[in-house]
């Protein structure tokens, strides 16, 4: 373990913060953008260690550096005895694991490590049953590939890991997707969820599905969506592989239109509808945006609306024209809204928060003419636990809303 401690200390660099840019790291939060670093000295690799210090030379954390990124330093460690060392990284991998045991009796689909929730930064691990699906996210995250992926692959019953670091989350690097321990996962394998008297599973794709394979991150929402759904009207935008359509039957909906743009997703929609004995919905292949506006034109009215986008803002850049999509797609949803229905609405744009995209909702409203109330608010469950000094951990923002 020394020779590992002594070959990291080697390649380390120091990175020296413009006067008064400290306060950040000092309240732990974990990134350095560019425009707070003074000097950097040494020739850190991308992705190798740095010392942070302050203007003054106060020694503040340890980090990553990653050159050509707006977020220059990812902070790993705020102890200056303990370095990023393989020990280090295992030992934050099973804490993280440690910190999801409770969820065994809920779910065999888990999110194990998420970010720098988890003080391992741009580390997703999910775990599906007997397999993980990891994405590694820039090159700090990288350069620890070997010691994350064995920490992973030996977890008790995990028989095999899948990296699917795709171009979309990986910034500035390379894509990787592949088998990265232990055995392949089959085409499909089996996710089941259970809270009080509910109960299904789904097929889940975890090769080439979105994120890494499914929406772990909606599970307590499914829940949400079942206890509105008895005897009504169900239209599910962005369905994707059907489980708020699943939920909703499971509910009792009386009936459901689900809609997405992708034929696969909806194919296994439909095998997953059969899977649970589920009556069968209308599974409809289409542009969200364009079919919201054809069924406002048509008059068709449902009693409970659930919109769940794929993020629309990647980044600060993209807020305003997200913002108008968002708007866009709750508009349309209030239109197709009976007396006393409800719609639940969802955003995962980390860019946008929770009190933007209220106001963005409350601006489709009033553009509606219609009278709605909050009922509830949503976000991610305890397996995506937001780290109070990293705000941008919690993403996903959900509205339930009545219609007077």
């Amino acid at each position: 373990m020394q020779q590992g401690v002594r070959s990291i200390r080697a390649m380390t660099g120091t990175l020296i913060l413009r006067p008064g840019r400290e306060a950040s790291v000092r309240r732990r939060h974990p990134w350095i953008f560019s425009g707070a670093v003074g000097s950097l000295d040494g020739e850190p690799e991308p992705g190798g260690a740095v010392k942070v210090l302050s203007a003054d030379r106060e020694w503040l954390a340890w980090a990553t550096i990653s050159p050509s990124s707006q977020i220059r330093a990812r902070i790993w460690s705020w102890d200056e005895a303990q370095p990023i060392t393989e020990e280090l990284i295992r030992s934050r991998v099973a804490a993280a694991v440690a910190g999801r045991a409770h969820l065994a009796f809920a779910t065999n689909g888990v999110r194990l490590v998420f970010a720098e929730n988890d003080h391992l930064p741009g580390v997703v691990a999910d775990r599906y049953g007997e397999f993980v699906v990891v994405q590694l996210q820039h090159s700090g995250a990288d350069r620890y590939r070997r010691v994350l992926i064995d920490a992973l692959a030996s977890l008790p019953g995990v028989t095999g890991v899948l990296d699917r670091s795709d171009p979309d989350v990986r910034e500035g690097l390379s894509p990787r997707s592949g088998t990265a321990a232990g055995a392949t996962p089959p085409a499909t394998v089996d996710v089941w969820e259970k809270a009080e008297k509910l109960r299904w599973s789904f097929e889940v794709d975890l090769h080439s599905g979105h994120k890494t394979g499914f929406y772990l991150d909606q599970r307590h929402n499914r829940t949400v969506v079942a206890s509105l759904a008895a005897g009504r009207r169900v239209l599910d935008v962005f369905c994707y592989t059907g489980g708020f359509t699943v939920a909703s039957l499971a509910g009792g909906a009386q009936s459901v239109l689900a809609v997405d743009s992708s034929r696969p997703a909806l194919q296994l929609a439909a095998r997953n509808l059969a899977r649970n004995h589920l009556a069968t919905a209308e599974l409809v292949p289409a542009n969200a945006f364009d079919y919201l506006r054809s069924l406002r034109d048509t008059g068709r009215l449902f009693d409970l609306v659930i919109v769940d986008p794929p993020k629309l803002a990647a980044s600060a850049a993209k807020v305003t024209a997200a913002s108008r999509g968002y708007k866009d797609l709750n508009l349309a949803a209030i239109a197709l809204l009976a007396r006393g229905g409800h719609l639940v609405t969802f955003s995962c744009s980390g860019a946008i928060d929770a009190a933007l995209f209220q106001k963005i909702v409350f601006g489709a409203a009033l553009d509606a003419r219609r009278d709605l109330w909050i009922e509830a608010r949503l976000s991610q469950p305890s397996d995506h636990p937001v780290l109070l000094t990293f705000p941008e951990g919690e993403y996903l923002k959900g509205l339930v809303l009545r219609v007077g």
